[in-house]
């Protein structure tokens, strides 16, 4: 696939900046219930859900290295299949679990300002800028209507989010969502701004997200779960393997209608459904085995937003100055060192240190642009009259 101005394989990680913080999950019954009670990390976050975060990033910098060797390598393809069927749709329903609070109150508003508006402003800029001058076109033109490679998955939660409270006023949301994405799989002609067609394939599972509550991740966490799991796995990449000579992996990135694929208009009736019950239960099988307790990666959950961001950087580069023309690396050493690159890759991305130099444009506070309200001022000191003074090291 020849490298475009306008990637279609990109896929997202969710921000931490707007979420609320959720729910520890509640003890479970049955003969994993240790790992439930798992100790809450810093500020009340559950580890379980930074460390889906991560690894869900892990996969998206995965898929993203791999795709230049899927036309060579059969194997590698079908991984890539596999990963690209559910981890945009993991992505989408943690961001939704994370969204049930948000209300309209002026904070929330300033926070999905300051969180998702202004980065994707900053770095649609940063990555067309980035791109006249890796091509050496000088006249690319910026377009904050038409998202540039990874940059649409934050128009999609701006959208999400802002109609979260109509979500939550629905009875039934999720086949109003699932009736939206249908049509959009259905409609050549819906045009392209704002990557909508995306906004609509996604939107289920950022609304079945609205629905969920701890309870229900709390059922994925068992032994009996975690068993079952194992051989949906392993069957879902056998189908990988057996279909990746013939089936288009554009399936997965619900960019455009079905008629895009030469299948006529009706068959979104039926893929839309099929591809959103096949997401949800490879989802289900990857976050039955998330560890639930703290590890070493636990704390890079908090920074899949800043590694999302920067990690379209190299991926591009990789394409503009052809990387991947050395042959040894579509051999199964090559595909090995280049996975290991792009988690290490991801890794440093999601680290304390770059998330210290670039917080300042992926979660900037902004205070000078808003009208301080006594209600926020009044939250503040409390907040800061409950957060400890952080101790000094002795000499």
């Amino acid at each position: 696939m020849p490298d475009t101005p306008k990637a279609p394989e990109s896929s997202p990680p969710v921000p931490t900046r707007t979420a609320p913080q959720p729910s520890p999950a509640p003890a479970k019954a049955g003969p994993d219930a240790s790992s439930s009670r798992s100790p809450a990390g810093p500020r009340g976050r559950d580890p379980f859900f930074d460390n889906a975060k991560y690894l869900t990033i892990v996969l998206v910098a995965c898929g993203h290295a791999w795709e230049p060797l899927t036309y060579g390598s059969r194997a590698a393809h079908a991984l890539y299949l596999a990963v690209y069927a559910f981890h945009m749709p993991a992505f989408a329903l943690i961001s939704g679990y994370f969204s049930r609070s948000f209300d309209m109150a002026p904070g929330r508003l300033k926070r999905l300002v300051t969180g998702v508006v202004v980065p994707y402003l900053v770095f649609e800029t940063a990555y067309t800028l980035f791109y006249r001058w890796a091509r050496d076109d000088p006249g690319y033109p910026l377009s904050l209507l038409d998202p540039w490679y990874v940059m649409w998955f934050l128009v999609a939660l701006f959208i999400w989010r802002l109609t979260t409270p109509l979500w939550l006023m629905l009875r039934h949301p999720l086949p109003v969502a699932l009736g939206l994405a249908i049509l959009a799989a259905c409609s050549p002609d819906l045009g392209g701004d704002l990557s909508i067609q995306r906004v609509l394939g996604f939107l289920p599972y950022f609304v079945l997200g609205l629905t969920l509550r701890p309870a229900h991740f709390a059922r994925l966490r068992t032994r009996r779960t975690r068993l079952l799991a194992l051989p949906v796995a392993a069957a879902a990449l056998a189908v990988a393997y057996r279909v990746a000579p013939t089936f288009d992996s554009g399936w997965l990135y619900h960019r455009g209608s079905v008629t895009g694929q030469g299948a006529p208009a009706w068959a979104g009736l039926l893929s839309t459904p099929a591809l959103f019950l096949l997401a949800l239960v490879l989802t289900a099988c990857f976050l039955a085995w998330v560890p639930g307790r703290r590890m070493w990666f636990t704390t890079l959950g908090a920074g899949t937003m800043y590694g999302y961001l920067l990690h379209g950087f190299l991926i591009k580069s990789s394409r503009f100055w052809g990387w991947y023309d050395h042959p040894w690396l579509h051999t199964p050493a090559g595909e090995l060192a280049v996975t290991a690159l792009a988690v290490g890759m991801i890794t440093a991305l999601c680290s304390a240190p770059v998330r210290a130099v670039v917080r300042y444009v992926v979660e900037p506070r902004m205070d000078w642009a808003f009208v301080a309200r006594p209600a926020d001022t009044g939250r503040e000191r409390r907040r800061k009259s409950t957060v400890p003074e952080p101790s000094r090291p002795t000499r």
